[in-house]
């Protein structure tokens, strides 16, 4: 049977070394998932992290239930050595496995494990203008190749799944959706929650193509309605393409009433969910999009663009708006904010939608498409 093999596994863990943002917040919870969860007893996980100068916190391997394997190498020395020359062998920093897990999707060079790499996007494919540093000089050129070497594929959705098989050349079966689970939360998750007084949230990362150009305009004409309006928070880290929004909430008629917090840890995320009456993703692409995942499952209306895998994570729960249309998502935002009953019955539907996803679920998937690689590289 499938689960009789015993897997040692390594995965690379630096996208959570730092900022936990989506890519991060996902490789930290599989691996963790993954190690607490299989089914097969003797599997082994260790997280590899590499870096000049930082360092994985302290109990990380216990956390994770995996060991953790640290090697002061910089992290972009090392992603040109394997990108470009594919060396040194992922067995020469991290010892034999049976599977080597990129977080990204370039493969972890290995003279003898199977290669999986995760995919949960192409916007680096179809839009490289909007990218920048390794994923501007690599992703693009590199990735179609890397993903036909691969054993397997790990991906959040369905939606970006028929993408890579579409676009890519990718036999479907290679290809494993491994969807995230939401988090477990205190207080929240068990009733809906729309205060009265909270606050409009965006969450993300603050690059072109979440759109928020357009959920600024959207909010400067919901202001311009003369009625009471909510403040407005974007949870982000700021990025080099977004000096021009940041300039413009400084200035009226915005100014006072939009925030930018700038990255919110996981351990402060629950209390920004509290604060919030609805969560907005204008996104003109996504590859999950996490955020909306974990506004459902804190019993929070989510107001979500009608691209990328947003509507397959919201189901029938999500408010679906053309995040090119303005006036549409104005129109969005000023019915959820105004009718209680309708973000109500939009809260409700989105705690039962997120019943539906759990990193259990996830690990399962995760150790099926590990055996399948492990299967794969045998006959190469």
């Amino acid at each position: 049977m499938w689960y009789a093999l015993r897997v040692r596994v390594v995965v690379d863990y630096r996208p959570a070394l730092r900022e936990r943002t989506g890519v991060g917040e996902y490789v930290h919870q599989l691996v963790r998932a993954f190690a607490h969860q299989a089914p097969a007893p003797g599997d082994r996980v260790a997280a590899f992290t590499s870096s000049w100068k930082d360092r994985p916190l302290p109990g990380l391997a216990v956390e994770l239930g995996a060991t953790v394997i640290d090697r002061r190498v910089p992290a972009a020395m090392l992603n040109f050595l394997w990108h470009r020359w594919g060396w040194p062998p992922a067995e020469l920093l991290c010892g034999a496995a049976d599977i080597f897990h990129a977080a990204h999707p370039l493969l972890m060079p290995a003279h003898w494990g199977a290669q999986v790499i995760t995919i949960h996007d192409l916007f680096f494919l179809n839009h490289p203008e909007q990218t920048a540093a390794e994923v501007r000089r690599d992703y693009a050129a590199l990735a179609p190749r890397h993903a036909r070497r691969a054993d397997a594929i790990i991906t959040p959705s369905r939606y970006t799944a028929d993408l890579i098989t579409a676009t890519l050349g990718v036999p479907a079966d290679r290809v494993h959706v491994c969807a995230p689970g939401p988090p477990v939360w205190s207080t929240l998750g068990h009733a809906p929650h729309v205060p009265s007084g909270g606050y409009i949230l965006f969450i993300g990362t603050l690059e072109p193509r979440k759109n928020v150009g357009a959920l600024l305009d959207a909010y400067e004409r919901l202001l311009g309605r003369g009625t009471p309006v909510p403040d407005l928070v974007l949870a982000g880290r700021a990025t080099a393409t977004s000096e021009a929004w940041l300039a413009r909430i400084g200035r009226a008629p915005l100014a006072g009433r939009v925030r930018h917090l700038g990255y919110v840890a996981g351990s402060a995320r629950e209390a920004l969910y509290a604060g919030a009456r609805l969560v907005v993703l204008p996104s003109l692409d996504e590859g999950f999009g996490l955020p909306a995942l974990e506004a459902m499952s804190a019993g929070v209306p989510v107001l979500l663009a009608n691209r990328g895998a947003l509507p397959e994570v919201a189901g029938d729960a999500g408010v679906l708006v053309d995040p090119a249309n303005v006036d549409a998502f104005e129109r969005a935002l000023y019915d959820l904010v105004q009718d209680e009953a309708h973000a109500t019955a939009c809260a409700e539907r989105g705690l039962r939608r997120a019943r539906e996803f759990s990193w259990s679920t996830a690990a399962t998937a995760l150790r099926q498409a590990y055996v399948s690689a492990i299967a794969r590289r045998r006959t190469r």
